[in-house]
């Protein structure tokens, strides 16, 4: 157990060093510290949700019993993916940092004073995606690896796959960051998004309920009456998060795919946004892709 989460520990850190690094050096790109530490937190991501789709697929096709049936590659992938909701925390944190300094707070340096002044405004604009990551750790994890027993492979195997819908939001995410939301690679990108989180985070639960129903020969509404409630309130819990982002893609997609107010605007009101931008006025877009402002065409995540 302890080498997997140490190999972990090494691999996603790693990638995301590695993939900053070669940004920054390759001679046809020459990126700057800000561009690369961006781009790197968005592939680390990407490569993370495909590894988990992949093993959810594996796990969820070889079970016929989905709860007595197991695979080796359930709580292994588990503990080696523990680690990478640690790094990535640190990695959103990063974004956010380097987003202060280019949105009007030039002035920002690594000080311990402007470093608490950042943590603790990243800690409140973030704190639905960064409590998402230490649940993870702190609760699923255990619960996933020791509290199961070994049952429900097949469930944990689904819930790998809700993964699908990371990399495009991570391509959202980069597209909005470098101005290219109005782009047809944005709305192709932002459709797909909307359908695959819907279907892979959304639609989750109420088709693994499904499922059990089959499984149990119980009628689909009868099912929440019929398994633990603890299960009951995990999953409410889980999907809460999910319905939330779900509804900010929509009114993304919505403003995306019908015209934004931003490009309604007269060129008077946008040349005043600029210059409130460039006087320091404008906060960083959220490091995880949701923004609350209604002002954000926002379409993109973790």
């Amino acid at each position: 157990m302890l080498s997997i989460l140490a190999a972990g520990s090494v691999f996603f850190p790693g990638l995301f060093l590695l993939s900053k690094q070669c940004l920054k050096s390759i001679p046809a790109l020459r990126w700057s510290e800000r561009d690369a530490v961006i781009v790197s937190a968005r592939l680390v991501s990407s490569v993370q949700a495909v590894m988990a789709t992949s093993a959810g697929y594996i796990i969820a096709s070889s079970c016929e019993d989905i709860i007595e049936d197991q695979h080796w590659l359930t709580c292994t992938y588990i503990m080696f993916a523990v680690p990478y909701f640690v790094y990535d925390i640190y990695a959103m944190f990063m974004c956010y940092w380097y987003k202060l300094q280019v949105k009007g707070h030039e002035d920002v340096s690594a000080t311990p004073k402007h470093m608490t002044s950042a943590l603790t405004s990243y800690l409140r604009r973030e704190f639905l995606m960064v409590l998402h990551h230490v649940v993870m750790v702190t609760v699923c994890f255990p619960v996933s690896v020791f509290w199961r027993q070994g049952k429900g492979d097949y469930f944990q195997g689904i819930m790998f796959m809700a993964e699908l819908s990371t990399p495009s939001v991570c391509l959202g995410k980069i597209l909005i960051q470098y101005k290219k939301q109005h782009t047809l690679l944005h709305k192709v990108n932002g459709a797909l998004m909307l359908i695959t989180f819907f279907i892979c985070r959304v639609l989750l639960f109420p088709y693994l309920y499904y499922v059990y129903g089959r499984y149990a020969s119980i009628p689909f509404y009868k099912v929440p009456l019929a398994v633990p409630w603890h299960c009951n309130l995990g999953a409410g819990l889980l999907m809460a998060p999910q319905l939330y982002w779900f509804f900010l893609i929509c009114r993304g997609a919505l403003r995306l795919f019908t015209g934004s107010s931003r490009s309604q605007r007269p060129h008077t009101s946008t040349s005043a946004a600029k210059e409130r931008q460039a006087d320091g006025h404008a906060p960083p877009q959220p490091s995880n892709g949701y923004s609350g402002r209604p002002s954000e065409p926002e379409l993109a995540n973790h």
